[in-house]
């Protein structure tokens, strides 16, 4: 391809702007509707008339999708015997070029593009190769997700011919590494991946010049722990579970990630992995262990008041029982489980529940963490950590807990030893 060629008879190249793994893109001319678009000419072989049409396919496909947050596919042609896709033309950045955002501002990014993936997903499309690259920020500051050009509509062959792997290695699902399908939960982690970059600095597996040995750091599954996302820290370690089925949909990253730009710390639910968890007494509450050291008084008082409710009144009769109506009470209880971990570290969740017949307006938890534990981050609540003592309190959006509801406090945790015991948590109501 040259400049000044002309593409299906309207498409004038005018520049190259870059080229790609996947090919090369120029800024061009649509002579027909005179406006400007970008064409990305596949690095498919020619002379392989099965790969051409699959290209041609999934072009289409892609051009199903119209989203504010996605680089529309206007056209495929083809030219000396290569697809070209023609593209909605964005003066731009990649996400990849942009430096200093605050995990607020990259949780909101990430809202925007959950949207257009979640769009795709409905229309039964798969990305594939989400990553920072392939992220544009647009002069108003918009950012739109591209290079649909090797997505696909599920249950069709790939682009790519069998065997060779289609995405980058190191924002990959571990599953995918492992040989999987790429599907809709494997683009939640790319998502993930994705954002956890730019927060970050390199991805969650880091840097491999070998895309063998990075494909097998992917495929182990064990993330290093982010230690700059701040409130995004649950929304992340939410899209980068190691399960599939265990992640949220990307309809629910949308709405986490939003949470997450306005501020608004999310949990995620507990760890699906393997668990510690505490034997049913440890949901004992305050108000449980009250009434059972005073059940062997209440007994003998029974006794009495019995007798006095039976003895017979100055006429003879008996009197009437006595009625009473016991206020309404609010009962809280909390256990620790222990998720994911890793050498220096593991995710860990504590689950207060409310089993009274009152809401909680507030509430306070309080464990002791095992010596050389410290907690490093900390979602759905405010804490203090002062030796190995460790109290939360509810933060805004979760200050309620109502007659049988629950909440969870996630968490991130270092630690210098190799045991993953789970303390014994105090709750109680503020």
């Amino acid at each position: 391809m040259d400049q000044g060629e002309v593409l299906d008879g309207r498409y004038r190249l005018v520049s190259l702007i870059g080229r790609g793994a996947m090919g090369a893109v120029w800024l061009a001319h649509d002579d027909r509707l005179g406006r400007e678009v970008a064409v990305k000419q596949l690095l498919v072989d020619g002379h392989d008339t099965a790969a051409v049409a699959r290209a041609v396919r999934e072009g289409r496909n892609a051009g199903r999708l119209r989203h504010p947050n996605a680089i529309a596919v206007f056209d495929v042609v083809e030219h000396d015997g290569r697809p070209c896709l023609v593209l909605e033309y964005l003066p731009s950045k990649s996400l990849a070029a942009t430096a200093g955002l605050s995990p607020r501002e990259v949780a909101a990014i990430g809202a925007q593009l959950a949207s257009a993936l979640a769009a795709a997903h409905d229309a039964g499309i798969v990305h594939r190769d989400i990553k920072p690259d392939n992220v544009l920020i647009g002069e108003d500051g918009t950012a739109k997700i591209t290079d649909f050009g090797i997505s696909r509509a599920e249950g069709e062959a790939a682009v790519t011919a069998t065997g060779v792997l289609a995405g980058t290695p190191a924002y990959l699902a571990p599953e995918v590494a492992r040989g999987g399908e790429a599907d809709k939960r494997s683009d939640v982690y790319s998502l993930g991946a994705t954002l956890y970059a730019v927060l970050e600095g390199e991805p969650p597996f880091g840097i491999e010049d070998n895309a063998i040995a990075m494909l097998h750091k992917v495929a182990g599954g064990t993330i290093t722990p982010p230690r700059r996302a701040g409130e995004l820290t649950g929304a992340l370690l939410w899209l980068l579970h190691e399960d599939p089925v265990a992640r949220p949909s990307m309809a629910s990253a949308r709405e986490v990630l939003a949470a997450a730009a306005e501020g608004r710390e999310v949990a995620p639910p507990s760890p699906k992995t393997p668990t510690l968890l505490l034997p049913t007494r440890r949901w004992l509450s305050r108000r449980t262990v009250l009434a059972g050291t005073g059940a062997a008084a209440l007994v003998a008082a029974g006794v009495v008041v019995g007798s006095l409710l039976s003895s017979p009144d100055s006429t003879g009769s008996a009197a009437p029982p006595a009625t009473s109506s016991a206020p309404p009470v609010a009962d809280c209880g909390a256990r620790f489980t222990v998720g994911g971990s890793w050498p220096d570290g593991y995710q860990a969740a504590v689950t207060l529940r409310n089993s009274g017949d009152r809401a909680l307006t507030g509430w306070q938890l309080s464990w002791t963490m095992p010596d050389g534990h410290r907690v490093d981050n900390l979602w759905g609540g405010q804490f203090t950590q002062t030796g190995t003592a460790v109290s939360v309190t509810n933060a805004d959006y979760n200050v309620t807990v109502p007659a049988g509801g629950s909440v969870e406090v996630g968490m991130t945790v270092r630690a210098s030893t190799g045991t993953r015991d789970a303390p014994e948590v105090r709750c109680e109501e503020r």
